[in-house]
């Protein structure tokens, strides 16, 4: 199988390498930068293991989440990693996930990592529509979804028991005949 590349201006989003474990580890090991996510902190040995059970997953497989890594073109390192999921009952349908080192934030690379991938999905494999859940907490996600056009669909109260508490989402989804208006 073909290994997945997505190129924009400054980010290349690639399968994740062992070399990568040292960048990967300094944030997936931030309480801050897993906050709002599906994953807590990882030890060396967990983002090691992580790292080689993705390393085996190719785009395409529908029901499989597989983690990518964000490299930065002009570093040669990751500045992040984000996840695609094709649907396991319609794979015309994809659920995507970002995640961005807390030392490469505001800098606008989760937006061209978002626009990179709703571009290789709608445009190279003509999906038809992309699903993003999000801590209803989590205003920088909300607000980057926002400002790319994903609409708001809605709004789950205390749906899902996470990291030691109830926590509320907010769906929000994008048709591929949107993207083509944009």
């Amino acid at each position: 199988m073909k290994e997945l590349k997505i190129q924009t201006s400054r980010l290349q989003i690639r399968h994740l390498r062992i070399s990568d474990l040292e960048d990967f580890h300094i944030y997936r090991s931030n309480p801050e930068v897993t906050k709002y996510q599906g994953f807590d902190v990882m030890t060396s040995k967990e983002a090691e293991a992580f790292i080689q059970e993705n390393a085996i997953h190719y785009f395409g497989e529908p029901g499989q989440w597989i983690q990518y890594a964000i490299e930065n073109n002009e570093t040669k390192k990751i500045i992040g990693d984000c996840a695609i999921k094709l649907d396991s009952y319609d794979p015309r349908i994809a659920e995507i996930g970002i995640t961005i080192s807390h030392l490469e934030q505001q800098k606008g690379y989760a937006k061209e990592t978002l626009l990179g991938i709703m571009k290789f999905l709608f445009e190279e494999k003509d999906i038809h529509r992309i699903v993003e859940i999000v801590d209803a907490e989590n205003e920088a996600s909300i607000k980057l979804l926002e400002s790319t056009g994903f609409r708001r669909e809605g709004h789950f109260i205390e749906n899902i028991f996470f990291k030691g508490k109830w926590g509320s989402e907010f769906q929000y989804a994008m048709l591929q005949k949107e993207w083509k208006k944009l």
